[in-house]
C-alpha cells in the first residue's frame, strides 16, 4: 500500500493502518499535533484505516480543517459538562464554526452568563481527565431507541430524517455519548485552552416556527497563549463594533420599523457617497459603462436566469396586473436585458457593463447584524460580456482592479477558487473550460490560492478574495465569477469576424461586494478613524471663545470652497472640551482659531496623526491637506511623547 503525503514523500506498508499510526510513523511530535486527515481531499477521523493507495494530508490546528476537529471535540466536551452539571438538559447540535464551537440546548430553566464559569470548570475536569474519544456505529432503529431512553428527543428527530438502511455513527467519552459524524480527537486531553463567550437564542433547525433553544458559544485552543491572544482580539473587536461606532459618530441607525434596512445618516451618506465616487472613478479609467436597471421584473425573467428555482425563498414578490414580480435579489438579468437592446459585433467586445445596483434579500431575522447581514444593500455589480478569446485577460484586469481597491485601504487578502457544486446547471465540457480559466488567470498573475472544492454559484466558477482587516479577521468580499449559462439561457449572440452568430461568455464580479458590508468593516477595521480622504469631516473648525466664532466661520467657508469638508463648533465650550470631543469624534484634523491667529490670519493645527503641528496659513494648510485627499494617503498616527 502506497500513501502519497502532502510534500509529495510516499510511504509503503505491507499492511492496513489507521492515520494515527501512520502519523505516529511519521513522527510522534506531528501524531501529538494531529486532530484528523485526509484521505484522497476528503476529512477523515483519525481512526480511520487507510487500506488502498491514496493521497494524505495529515491535518493539524494549523490547517482549517484541522480547527474544525479541534473545535468538535470541544463541543462534545462542553456538551458533556453540560450534562454533569444539569442532567435535564437535552442536546440538539454542538458543530464546529469559523472561530470556535456552539452547542443548542433546551432547558426549563436557561443558563445564564454565571454558569458559564461553573460550565468551564467542569470542562477543565474532563480534560484533565483525558477521556479517551471511541467511535462506533449502530442500526438506525437502535439508535433511535438509544436516543428515546436517554430522552433525547431532538437527537431522535435528527436520526428519523435518515434513510432505514442508515449506519448511525456516536462517539464516547466516559459516561457521555453523542450522535456524531466526526471526525474528533483521540482524548479530551489536547484541549487545554478555551473559553465559552457568550449565550444566544437559536430556533431550532433554524425555522421560526421551531422552539427557541439556547446556543452556547465557545472556543478553544491547543495554548494557552493562543487563547489569550485571540480573546485580545476580541476585546479589540468589541471596541471597534461597526454598530456602536456607527451610532457614536453619526454615521447609519437600524430601527424596528425596518429590520435589516439600515438608514444611512448625513455624514455615513457622506461617507458612502465618497466611496462610489471612488468606484466610478476607478471603473471609467478601466473601461466600464455604467448604468441601472429595474429594482422590479417580472417572475419569468427570474424562471429564464435560474434565480427563481435557485433562490425564491430569498426573493421578496408581488403581483402587479395579475403577473408575478420580484424585486431583485441580483443585478446580472437586468445587465443581460441591457446586452440585449441591440446588436452587438465582435467590435463593441469586451463590454463591461458597471452597475450599483440596489438588491434585496430575505435574510432570516437571527442572521441580521448591523450592516455585515442586511435585507437591502447596493452590490457594486460589474457585469462583462467577452469573446472565448478574451477570457484570461479580463480576469486578468478584475483582478488587478480587486488588488488596487484592497491596496488602497491597506488590506491584505488570500484567494480562493471555488469549483462546481452540486446544485449547478451546464454542461461538464463548459464547467471545466470555465474552471480552467480562472486556473490559469491567476497562475498567470503568481497569485496563491486554494481550491473551495463544490463552492461555486450555481452558473459557474469562482474566485473569491478574503481580505484581511486591522485585527486579523477575514471577510469575503470581492469575486470573479465566469458564466457559460446564463448567455446560453438568455440566447446572448454577438456577430464575429466572420459575420456569423456567436455566444458571448459573461463575467459577474464585485470588488466592494456589498457596500454597506465594506462600510461595516472599514468602520471596523479603521475603528472609525478614517483616512481624511474618506471622513465625513475632514477638519473641525474649534473657536476659543464666541469672539473668534466670526473668523472661524470664514475659515470654514475657505475650507469648503477647496472643497474640504469641513465643520465648526460653536458651543460656548472651553477650547479642551471642544478638542476632546472632536478626538472622539475621530476627526481627522482641529483647525483651533483666536487672537493671535486671527491677528495673523493662522490657523493652529492639531492633527489625529500628531497632535499640535503648529500654526500655518490658510494656503499651506489647504495645501497640505488638499495634496493628502487627492492622493488618498493613509497616514499613521505618530508616536507621541
Amino acid at each position: 500500500m502506497k500513501i502519497t503525503l502532502k510534500d509529495g514523500t510516499v510511504k509503503e506498508y505491507a499492511g492496513s493502518r489507521s492515520i494515527i499510526e501512520i502519523a505516529s510513523d511519521i513522527s510522534e511530535g506531528l501524531a501529538r499535533m494531529a486532530t484528523a486527515g485526509e484521505i484522497n481531499g476528503e476529512t477523515a477521523d483519525l481512526r480511520t484505516i487507510v487500506d488502498r493507495d491514496c493521497d494524505l494530508n495529515i491535518l493539524t490546528f494549523q490547517d482549517e480543517k484541522g480547527k474544525g476537529a479541534f473545535w468538535h471535540t470541544a463541543s462534545h466536551i462542553m456538551a458533556q459538562a453540560v450534562k454533569r452539571l444539569y442532567p435535564d438538559t437535552r442536546l440538539a447540535i454542538g458543530p464546529s464554526v469559523s472561530d470556535g464551537f456552539y452547542y443548542d440546548i433546551d432547558r426549563e430553566t436557561p443558563l445564564t452568563a454565571e454558569d458559564l464559569e461553573k460550565i468551564e470548570a467542569e470542562m477543565k475536569k474532563i480534560v484533565k481527565e483525558a477521556l479517551p474519544i471511541e467511535q462506533y456505529t449502530k442500526p438506525r432503529q437502535e439508535a433511535i431507541a438509544y436516543f428515546e431512553e436517554k430522552g433525547e428527543p431532538y437527537k431522535v428527530e435528527l436520526i428519523e430524517d435518515l434513510p432505514d438502511d442508515a449506519v448511525i455513527s456516536f462517539y464516547s467519552q466516559a459516561e457521555f455519548t453523542d450522535l456524531c459524524a466526526g471526525p474528533h480527537l483521540m482524548t479530551t486531553k489536547p484541549v487545554k485552552a478555551f473559553k465559552l463567550t457568550s449565550l444566544a437564542g437559536a430556533y431550532w433547525r433554524g425555522s421560526e416556527k421551531n422552539k427557541m433553544l439556547q446556543r452556547i458559544y465557545g472556543t478553544a485552543f491547543p495554548k494557552k497563549a493562543e487563547l489569550d491572544e485571540y480573546l485580545t482580539m476580541l476585546e479589540e473587536a468589541k471596541k471597534r463594533d461597526h454598530r456602536k461606532l456607527g451610532k457614536e459618530l453619526g454615521l447609519f441607525m437600524m430601527r424596528d420599523e425596518g429590520p435589516g434596512f439600515p438608514f444611512f445618516l448625513p455624514k455615513g451618506m457622506v461617507l458612502k457617497n465618497t466611496l462610489l465616487d471612488y468606484w466610478r472613478e476607478i471603473h471609467s479609467r478601466n473601461g466600464y459603462v455604467e448604468i441601472a436597471t429595474p429594482i422590479m421584473l417580472s417572475r419569468h425573467l427570474w424562471e429564464t436566469s435560474g434565480h427563481w428555482d435557485h433562490y425564491k425563498d430569498n426573493m421578496y414578490t408581488t403581483v402587479i396586473d395579475e403577473e408575478d414580480f420580484a424585486i431583485k435579489p441580483m443585478n446580472c438579468p437586468g445587465g443581460i436585458l441591457v446586452y440585449q437592446s441591440e446588436p452587438r459585433s465582435y467590435r463593441d467586445l469586451p463590454l463591461r457593463m458597471g452597475e450599483l445596483g440596489l438588491v434585496h434579500r430575505h435574510e432570516k431575522s437571527g442572521q441580521l447584524h448591523g450592516l455585515m447581514r442586511v435585507r437591502c444593500f447596493t452590490q457594486d455589480d460589474a457585469h462583462i460580456f467577452m469573446m472565448p478569446e478574451q477570457i484570461r485577460d479580463e480576469i486578468k484586469d478584475v483582478a488587478r482592479l480587486i488588488d488596487e481597491v484592497y491596496s488602497l485601504f491597506g488590506f491584505k487578502y488570500h484567494v480562493e477558487l471555488s469549483t462546481r457544486p452540486e446544485d449547478s446547471m451546464g454542461s461538464d465540457e463548459d464547467w471545466e473550460m470555465a474552471t480552467e480559466a480562472l486556473r490559469g488567470a491567476l497562475d498567470d498573475l503568481e497569485l496563491p490560492y486554494v481550491v473551495n472544492e463544490g463552492d461555486g454559484a450555481f452558473y459557474g466558477p469562482k474566485i473569491d478574495f478574503h481580505l484581511e482587516d486591522s485585527i486579523g479577521r477575514t471577510w469575503q468580499c470581492g469575486t470573479i465569477q465566469l458564466d457559460f449559462q446564463l448567455p446560453l439561457r438568455f440566447d446572448l449572440e454577438y456577430t464575429g469576424a466572420d459575420g456569423e452568430k456567436h455566444r458571448p461568455i459573461m463575467i459577474h464580479r464585485v470588488a466592494f461586494g456589498s457596500i454597506e458590508r465594506f462600510i461595516g468593516i472599514l468602520i471596523e477595521h479603521f475603528a472609525g478613524a478614517f483616512p481624511t480622504w474618506l471622513a465625513p469631516v475632514q477638519v473641525k473648525v474649534l473657536p476659543i471663545s464666541d469672539k473668534y466664532i466670526k473668523y472661524g466661520k470664514k475659515v470654514q467657508d475657505t475650507l469648503n470652497k477647496a472643497g474640504i469638508r469641513a465643520d465648526i463648533d460653536m458651543r460656548a465650550e472651553k477650547i479642551g472640551y471642544k478638542i476632546r470631543e472632536a478626538q472622539m469624534q475621530k476627526i481627522p484634523y482641529m483647525l483651533v482659531v483666536g487672537a493671535k491667529e486671527e491677528e495673523d490670519r493662522l490657523v493652529s493645527v492639531r492633527s489625529r496623526f500628531a497632535g499640535d503641528e503648529g500654526q500655518k496659513s490658510m494656503d499651506e494648510f489647504i495645501a497640505s491637506i488638499t495634496s493628502e485627499i487627492a492622493g488618498k494617503k493613509v497616514r499613521e498616527i505618530e508616536e507621541q511623547e
